[in-house]
């Protein structure tokens, strides 16, 4: 039985992938093993949004030969689709699959016999038509569960429609189906992910046939399985009025938005060819916190791009300051060939797209902390991860605050009411169980 293990660059849909494609292993009689155990095979699924994505694969196939010098190695994701020829020159890499190719891979190569020279399988993008299952499990407590893949989209800084392909979608009742699976295993929470997730609702070969909102309405209806759900991120175009009531009234839609920004400042939003101006970003936020005012409110934001004069940096520095959110992810621009933004006059200096993302971080880490001290005294659930550190474990609440406590494996994936006592120096909340104080710290 050859052994074969995983390693995942990149978002929550490429942890779902990589785990679905860990059980097409299995199913075909191969054992899984940690990436840190000596290995036949290693899968490597990458990402291209994240800087430095050629040397992050290297560094990952380097680490593969240490532990297991003549293993398999196979590289497959978003970084594959753009630029297989150039993967397949990283030493030790034995085959690149495109985006088409991912889910066949072990039809494709068969027993895993070096070759001498790499194997390239990848497609053009146009080919990758289908939408292929995906969700993880066994890894965490939260299982991500993709209900939608590729993108329509034209955002004039983005490689991921040429990684992807077109926006596709399962359908509701396959979703439905999954979600049914997920909850029998005994996962409590679902986070439901896609590539441009609200776009939801196109049928491979059928065209749109349903909308992100019949979705969430039939999970949250019939799949009583699951404890919670929680949306990840969604453009703010597509996140309607209609959705951010419903998340409001139901019991198990919890109460955590991450909603895509990217800039303060029309003037580049423009630029970037996103589909809103900031006046809808702040109508959005303000419709959420009316309705849910302990909604947690995360941010991605992108600073440094081509035409970003300091006024515009800090057109969005404020607007992000006044807004009601707690907290960013802040990303310096970095160049992506085929893409229009690569052509744009206006290049700002590393040194200042990197001054710029540690002043957004630091404004981030402001928000977080205004808004976990918020919730000091407030009650609320927890679900308990399984990662032990120091002998301490964590979970989060419904709105994504990080709690600690001291490790008990009776707590692992339970939902466990607690009232919230404190911010510790580690900026991680703690808290005491209602009606019970014994794993207090």
């Amino acid at each position: 039985m050859k052994k074969v293990a995983f390693y995942t660059l990149g978002c929550k849909l490429n942890f779902s992938e990589t785990s679905s494609i860990s059980r097409i292993f299995q199913e075909r009689g191969f054992e899984k093993v940690n990436f840190e155990d000596q290995a036949d095979i290693y899968v490597i699924n990458t990402c291209s949004v994240t800087d430095n994505a050629d040397k992050k694969c290297r560094k990952v196939v380097k680490e593969a030969l240490k532990h297991s010098p003549d293993a398999f190695i196979t590289i497959v994701g978003c970084y594959a689709q753009l630029k297989p020829q150039e993967i397949a020159t990283i030493p030790g890499v034995d085959a690149v699959l495109g985006a088409a190719e991912k889910f066949q891979l072990v039809d494709i190569l068969e027993d895993f016999v070096k070759q001498g020279k790499p194997q390239v399988h990848a497609s053009p993008i146009s080919e990758a038509n289908t939408f292929h299952q995906a969700y993880s499990y066994g890894d965490r407590t939260r299982t991500f569960l993709k209900v939608q893949d590729g993108c329509d989209y034209s955002c004039s800084f983005c490689t991921i429609p040429l990684a992807r392909g077109k926006s596709r979608s399962q359908t509701i009742e396959a979703a439905f189906t999954s979600a049914k699976e997920i909850g029998q295993s005994g996962v409590k929470e679902i986070v439901l992910t896609g590539v441009n997730l609200g776009d939801f609702g196109i049928i491979p070969g059928q065209g749109r046939q349903e909308t992100f909102f019949h979705l969430i309405q039939r999970l949250d209806q019939e799949v009583t399985n699951i404890e919670r759900f929680r949306i990840s991120s969604i453009e703010p175009n597509l996140l309607t009025n209609e959705i951010i009531r419903f998340v409001a009234q139901s019991q198990r839609f919890v109460p955590h938005f991450h909603i895509p920004l990217q800039s303060g400042s029309n003037k580049i939003l423009k630029l970037m060819r996103r589909r809103y101006q900031r006046e809808l970003y702040a109508d959005r936020i303000s419709t959420i916190k009316n309705l849910m005012p302990h909604c947690c409110i995360g941010v991605d934001v992108i600073v440094g791009f081509p035409g970003e004069t300091e006024d515009d940096f800090r057109d969005t520095f404020n607007f992000l300051n006044e807004l009601n959110i707690s907290y960013l992810h802040v990303f310096p621009y970095s160049e992506r060939q085929n893409t229009k933004a690569v052509e744009m006059n206006g290049s700002v200096p590393i040194g200042e797209r990197n001054r710029r993302t540690t002043m957004l971080r630091s404004l981030s880490e402001k928000k977080k902390r205004f808004f976990y001290e918020q919730h000091v005294g407030y009650e609320t659930t927890v679900l308990f991860e399984a990662d032990i550190t120091e002998g301490f474990m964590e979970g989060f609440t419904d709105n994504y605050i990080r709690v600690q406590a001291k490790y008990d494996p009776v707590l692992v994936n339970e939902l466990k009411k607690v009232r919230l006592t404190n911010l510790n120096a580690a900026g991680l909340m703690e808290a005491e169980e209602v009606h019970a104080q014994f794993w207090q710290h």
